[in-house]
């Protein structure tokens, strides 16, 4: 082999790694816009963000959408449940949409904040007498486990850490008998 048919060879192999993967990016790799991840789309997200806001909402400190809750409930569903959890969750999610609409005639997202709230505590209310009657291998609540996810995603967050709470990034001495007044806001960790 000479030294011009190697050039040509190495440039044809090389030249078809470069098309062969920027084929492969554009036409394999491209997940739908729609999708959040495997579990989650776009509007299941939105629903989230408004379940959050609303057990979370804005006041003198910014809401739980403020912090993303709703994208950090997407990801800790998919990555850190179990699947029957991920059922529960995903099918609860859509059982409260469908529920909201059944009993106010609009979608959760074109709710009104009062209903939105009167419907979220009539489901606390029922995920509390499920939790009472539960036995050990019956699955959570889904209501449940989003309003668990709610608090410790905005709590965790740099806005919940930093404005809901007090916050110092490097603490001083220990000290276990602080004095507290009534309505200090609780320390971060």
């Amino acid at each position: 082999m000479d030294r011009r048919e190697a050039i040509r060879k190495v440039a044809l192999i090389m030249g078809g790694t470069v098309l062969g993967a920027e084929l492969f990016m554009q036409i394999g790799c491209n997940p739908s816009p729609d999708k959040v991840n495997d579990l989650f789309d776009q509007d299941q997200l939105l629903l989230l963000d408004e379940i959050a806001e609303t057990i979370l909402p804005q006041t003198s400190t910014p809401g739980a959408k403020a912090a993303k809750v709703g994208a950090f409930m997407t990801v800790m569903v998919q990555d850190c449940y179990i699947p029957e959890d991920q059922k529960v969750f995903t099918k609860g999610l859509s059982d409260l949409d469908k529920s909201f609409y059944k009993k106010y005639g609009s979608s959760f997202l074109k709710g009104d904040s009062t209903s939105r709230t009167e419907f979220l505590k009539t489901l606390d209310e029922e995920q509390k007498k499920y939790a009472k009657e539960k036995k050990p291998e019956d699955p959570n609540h889904y209501f449940s486990m989003m309003k668990q996810l709610t608090l410790l995603g905005y709590f965790t967050s740099e806005v919940g850490a930093t404005k809901a709470l007090r916050y110092l990034p490097i603490p001083g001495r220990y000290d276990g008998c602080m004095d507290y007044k009534k309505g200090d806001r609780a320390w971060a960790l």
